[in-house]
């Protein structure tokens, strides 16, 4: 289960003032799955509008409803893991999502089994977050317990002039988990839960 206070706490440090992203990259694809256009920048180098914009589009993933609409899924033991979309995930994180084809593989692997009659978008962000130590009266105390890097994925809807809607789906890797990193878990996110995304969920947990 997915503690709302986590993510409610990941939220805070997205916002232009406590922004938590170094980078941020995408692609634009059409309705059967392939990419017409890709980017990828630091985040910093971003408009104010572009930020502001873009922080609402991350931040809307861990903000969903709790274990409803996102919800944690654990990857598969050993080799499955090994050999599957855990592998790729860890690498684009540990690069801070620098190499561009790395990126490319998962836009196409996504492709592949994201269901949609309409053009769409899939957006990555790569942050960071030093999380504070929190005494046992939940207070903030100095210093931090450990370095939090992570991905998240957004993928929306596009309209006529490529800009995105809502996401529909999405993930945070590896998962916020007891104020932690655990990358045996990924927290997937549906905006319609009863109608997930079936077969890019089977992708992405092998």
């Amino acid at each position: 289960m997915i503690n709302r206070e986590d993510m409610l706490e990941l939220t805070r440090r997205m916002t232009p003032a406590r922004n938590c992203f170094a980078r941020i990259a995408g692609a634009y694809m059409d309705e059967e799955g392939y990419d017409h256009s890709t980017f990828n920048l630091h985040f910093g180098k971003l408009k104010q509008a572009e930020t502001k914009r873009n922080l609402e589009m991350a931040k809307s993933i861990p903000f969903a409803k709790t274990n409803e609409q996102l919800k944690e899924y654990r990857f598969p033991e050993g080799e499955r893991r090994k050999n599957g979309m855990w592998s790729l995930l860890t690498a684009m994180k540990q690069d801070g999502m620098k190499d561009d084809a790395l990126l490319s593989i998962f836009y196409e692997l996504v492709g592949e089994s994201y269901h949609t009659d309409s053009e769409y978008c899939i957006f990555m962000f790569y942050g960071s977050y030093d999380v504070p130590v929190k005494g046992t009266d939940g207070a903030w105390m100095e210093g931090s317990e450990e370095v939090y890097d992570f991905l998240i994925c957004a993928v929306a809807p596009t309209d006529e002039d490529y800009e995105p809607g809502k996401p529909e789906f999405g993930f945070i890797f590896p998962a916020f988990k007891d104020r932690s990193s655990d990358s045996r878990y990924i927290n997937i996110y549906n905006a319609a839960p009863d109608d997930p995304q079936t077969d890019v969920m089977k992708k992405i947990l092998g």
